[in-house]
């Protein structure tokens, strides 16, 4: 099966069939250069996907993060960073692979197949040309064989004729005569050109048309089974990376099955444990004999006005704080009920920060004397192992500098050792400086740790002892959960029970009754407020306003009755209310 004897006349189809040939590998290279682009914007999607929902570094959300379910979701989302790493392997190896190769190779194809047909059209022009030849020496044959009959004829007629003179007749043979050999010349040139144009013929019909179409089908050929190689390369590319993203996928199952929701239940615990023992019974209020009842013992202002000396709870909570309830300060009104007491408690959340006592954007006391017990230590702890790592840090530096300062004792010509007194002595001052530093959080961790309830009495006793040598500042943010000396648990005389009653809980509560809305306002930019007495605003939301600018650049605003605290002023867009009461223009 040969395209030069089956196909010896369908040369302009050819030419067609092989340019479509061309077409279609171009078109199938624009394919695969397509799937690449799409590789590359799916992979671009998934990074940014991953990186999207990656917990930002320095925030809450990463604090969130070191539950096993969610650090199997950032497993999950490193795996699919990985997974569109191998899209863009796909589309790279596609198109080094792939199309770069078909590319140089279809530059080939068009230039050997325009050789080909050039040679073939080359042939045809020769043949043409032969055949031309033919055609004229045939005419010319003929026409000299028409005039040698007309000259002979002519002769033949003056020889019959009597009236004509001999001289004409011998012209008229002569001419007769070379009418005839040029007839014989024509016919000896036109059998010569005839042989050589059926030589000609039977090369370009039996030599070089079945050459070149040969060359033809042989290019073409190649063409085919190049376009299936680059198809098995396709699908190559592809399996290459399935076992990559089979062990991405795995790592996905293997962060699935590594979540263990017993550990994740133990950090809840941890994150919030307060370390406060629950409230003890509640004593029964006798209200049968009005006449010689006593004055319950859980009455804060019964408590504060006779001065009792036994103020308990009862059961386990002997000498502990009701940290919650709520005193009323009028003197004349009548004592509520204890179980309505009791019920506002329970329903009622409790205010960690007073915004009285807090400043604008404050900062967490250094103490961290405003957590709970538990929360308390663990900061504490904390901040004493990030002390004691700086320690070791610095006195690797001075180690490093020591050995420097025996080199150039040792080889004065490497350095001056004096040089390093000066960066040494910096060095054991910072070193000294943390020690004090580490000794001071030591102090307070081991004052908190002796007040937790699951440490042994001894402990209690040495926090105490280390209390009354040691008395702590009073912080006001932390009195709704704390006694005045930065204790959890009463050990002092009926006298400062009496007055922690009478004060901090009358003033930290004074604050609870919400403050009036004197407009609105709307958040311009998004605000992230992580210091307390601040609050995070999203761009677009509006908000109350419970008190304006007073000229230090912040604005305290509400979203509800839970949620208030300060933001800066250029932050939002305030609009007043001028009926409301303290408001002073519309903005």
């Amino acid at each position: 099966m040969s395209w030069g004897t089956e196909l010896w006349d369908q040369f302009d189809n050819l030419e067609k069939h092989t340019q479509w040939g061309i077409d279609i590998l171009e078109k199938y290279i624009k394919f695969v250069k397509e799937r690449t682009e799409i590789e590359l914007s799916y992979a671009k999607q998934l990074r940014n996907l991953s990186k999207k929902y990656q917990p930002k570094k320095n925030s809450k959300e990463e604090e969130e993060y070191k539950y096993t379910s969610c650090k199997a979701f950032i497993s999950t989302l490193n795996e699919m960073n990985d997974y569109a790493g191998q899209h863009e392997v796909i589309s790279e190896n596609m198109a080094s692979q792939i199309i770069v190769d078909l590319a140089r190779y279809v530059q080939e194809l068009k230039q050997e197949r325009k050789s080909n047909f050039h040679d073939g059209r080359k042939a045809q022009q020769h043949i043409e040309t032969c055949w031309k030849q033919l055609e004229s020496s045939k005419r010319r044959f003929e026409r000299d064989c028409k005039e040698a009959d007309r000259a002979q004829q002519y002769f033949e007629k003056m020889d019959a004729d009597i009236n004509v003179t001999k001289a004409d007749v011998e012209k008229a043979r002569q001419q007769a005569q070379i009418r005839h050999q040029m007839a014989e010349d024509s016919k000896a040139d036109y059998s010569s050109i005839l042989q050589k144009f059926n030589h000609e013929q039977h090369e370009y019909y039996h030599t070089h048309i079945p050459n070149i179409f040969q060359k033809i089908q042989e290019m073409e050929e190649r063409r085919i089974v190049r376009m299936g190689e680059s198809m098995k390369t396709y699908a190559e590319v592809d399996r290459q990376v399935i076992p990559i993203i089979g062990k991405c996928l795995d790592g996905i199952v293997k962060a699935a099955e590594s979540i263990d929701q017993k550990n994740d239940s133990q950090l809840v615990i941890e994150a919030y444990k307060s370390g406060f023992e629950p409230p003890g019974d509640i004593e029964f209020e006798d209200y049968t004999q009005p006449m010689k009842r006593t004055v319950s013992d859980n009455s804060l202002s019964n408590s504060r006005g006779e001065g009792k000396p036994d103020l308990k709870f009862g059961g386990k909570s002997k000498g502990k704080l009701w940290p919650f309830i709520k005193k009323n300060k009028s003197p004349k009104q009548q004592k509520e009920p204890l179980s309505h007491r009791f019920n506002e408690f329970m329903t009622s959340k409790p205010k960690i920060h007073c915004f009285r006592s807090l400043k604008r954007g404050g900062a967490t006391p250094e103490d961290f004397s405003n957590l709970p017990p538990e929360q308390r230590r663990k900061k504490l702890q904390q901040k004493v192992d990030e002390l004691n790592k700086e320690i070791q840090k610095e006195m690797d530096q001075r180690d490093a500098i020591t050995k420097m300062k025996d080199v150039y004792l040792k080889n004065p010509q490497m350095g001056d050792p004096a040089s390093l007194d000066h960066k040494l002595a910096e060095v054991s001052q910072n070193i000294e400086k943390l020690r004090l530093e580490t000794q001071k959080f030591e102090a307070w961790l081991a004052e908190v740790e002796g007040r937790l309830p699951a440490r042994n009495e001894q402990a209690r006793r040495q926090s105490g002892l280390y209390d009354s040598q040691n008395p702590p500042t009073v912080n006001n943010c932390a009195q709704d959960r704390e006694s005045p000396d930065g204790s959890y648990t009463e050990e002092q005389n009926q006298e400062s029970e009496v007055k922690v009653l009478a004060t901090d809980f009358d003033d930290e509560f004074d604050d609870e009754e919400p403050l009036p809305a004197i407009g609105t306002c709307k958040a311009l930019y998004t605000f992230e407020g992580q210091n307390e007495g601040t609050i995070s605003v999203v761009e677009g939301e509006t908000l109350y306003v419970i008190e304006e600018d007073k000229g230090d650049g912040w604005t305290r605003i509400r979203r509800n009755e839970d949620e208030e605290g300060y933001v800066p002023t250029s932050y939002v867009e305030v609009c007043l209310d001028k009926n409301a009461k303290g408001a002073k223009t519309y903005i």
